[in-house]
């Protein structure tokens, strides 16, 4: 007897594209992995970019660093409910490759551009227009059987940690060999071509679902997306892990040197770390994902939250970077379980009809804990007297941080209260 989510909520009315659902996974994931290595390949090196590129209008660089991120977020917080309301109309394959386009051509832009300026208004631009990872992620859950959601966006997870773990070492080589407009040229490329795997490799054959709610306003339907059972409680949990995760992204870079103690080799040190996340959670994400579709999301998400608690709490403590290598590779082990058990409950809890918006929303929650997650880190090590003191104490926080995506995990509802909430919102849906 199986006790995932998939097998107690049914998929009403979905119309697969002429391509296998399988079939459909593996070119998502070809495309997924070269996008998520294009982005990750200059996105550790865009505060460096700004220095090279100098201000127009003599602002602060730094303030131009910190604006290339945030930037970005802002408008991808604001413009993803927007592009998941429309593919749910329109088509979700159409939005994979507006994503993809729309991105390769602004990336391609930016290795032109004559000051960072010009960098952060593109920057804001791509927020808009891109969302790769929403857009894939909705277009394998609308097809795929719900029993294998797990497996399914799990493997989806595993192409974009695999991804981020190798980009990085890509976009080095590339910016040292030929400098950061070289970068964003192949990032371009490499976006423009997961654009064209997709349009070649997926036949879409959409039709809008007869029990699609009739139109009547952006926040009507995102209204009752978020009416939905479990919803807002995996939204709130999906905030938390990727502010967990978020807040240590300035600080590792300053704490390993007061860890290592005059090691001339802390940059090399530093992107071990993060790789070493990365690469565990390459691995786990696909088989936590295919062991949620067996005994169930919540449960997986639960224990795998509480492990990345405690998998956190004692890197405050480290006296070695072997610890803390150790330690951040068991946690990505960790990590590995929460991302695609969310995205699984999420795409459980909503109608196939709806599962565009769905995403979208669930990337604005994830931008904009992208968008906070630095000022929270350095602000909670600034507020402590920075230094080793104040640094040790974020590593506490995202252990709490984590905690509370457990805690919430918890209160997903069942999937008895998932099958009798959806039958009655079923009834009323074409209304």
């Amino acid at each position: 007897m199986r006790h995932g989510y998939g097998d107690a909520v049914s998929r009403e009315e979905s119309q697969p594209p002429a391509t296998g659902w399988r079939q459909v996974l593996v070119v998502l994931f070809m495309a997924q992995l070269l996008t998520a290595m294009g982005f990750s390949s200059i996105f550790p090196f865009l505060p460096n970019y700004v220095n090279d590129l100098g201000s127009a209008w003599n602002l602060d660089l730094v303030f131009l660093a910190g604006a290339v991120y945030s930037g970005q977020a802002i408008t991808m917080m604001i413009a993803s409910p927007i592009w998941g309301a429309v593919s749910d109309r329109f088509g979700r394959k159409l939005m994979v490759q507006r994503a993809m386009w729309g991105g390769a051509i602004l990336i391609f832009a930016m290795a032109f551009v004559r000051n960072a300026e010009e960098l952060v208004l593109l920057r804001a631009v791509q927020g808009a227009v891109t969302g790769v990872i929403s857009a894939n992620n909705a277009l394998i859950a609308s097809v795929t059987p719900r029993e294998r959601s797990g497996f399914a966006l799990g493997t989806l997870q595993t192409a974009l940690t695999s991804g981020v773990a190798l980009g990085p070492v890509v976009g080095g080589l590339l910016a040292d060999a030929y400098g950061y407009r070289v970068a964003h040229v192949i990032t371009g490329i490499l976006l423009a071509v997961g654009g064209v795997i997709v349009h070649f490799g997926i036949q879409e054959r959409f039709e809008r679902p007869n029990t699609m709610r009739k139109f009547r306003g952006f926040f009507s339907d995102w209204g009752h997306i978020l009416g939905a059972p479990g919803v807002r409680i995996t939204f709130a949990a999906r905030f938390f892990a990727w502010l967990a995760r978020g807040v240590l992204v300035p600080i590792l870079p300053l704490f390993i040197p007061i860890l290592l103690a005059g090691s001339g080799r802390t940059a090399t040190f530093t992107g071990l770390v993060i790789g070493i996340a990365a690469a565990t959670s390459t691995v786990s994400a696909l088989i936590l994902g295919n062991l949620g579709d067996r005994i169930g999301y919540r449960r997986v998400l639960v224990v795998s939250a509480a492990a990345s608690a405690v998998f956190y709490l004692p890197m405050a403590f480290v006296t070695s970077g072997t610890q803390l290598l150790i330690l951040n590779g068991l946690a990505g082990i960790a990590i590995g379980g929460v991302l695609p058990s969310l995205s699984a409950i999420l795409n459980v809890a909503t109608s196939s009809s709806e599962v565009g918006s769905a995403f979208g929303l669930d990337n604005a929650v994830v931008a904009a804990s992208r968008a906070v997650a630095p000022l929270v880190g350095v602000g909670l090590a600034t507020l402590l007297g920075g230094g080793d003191v104040g640094y040790r104490a974020v590593f506490l926080s995202a252990s709490a941080m984590f905690l509370a995506t457990m805690l919430l995990g918890t209160r997903v509802p069942t999937v008895r209260e998932m099958r009798a909430t959806q039958e009655t919102r079923s009834e009323a849906r074409a209304s």
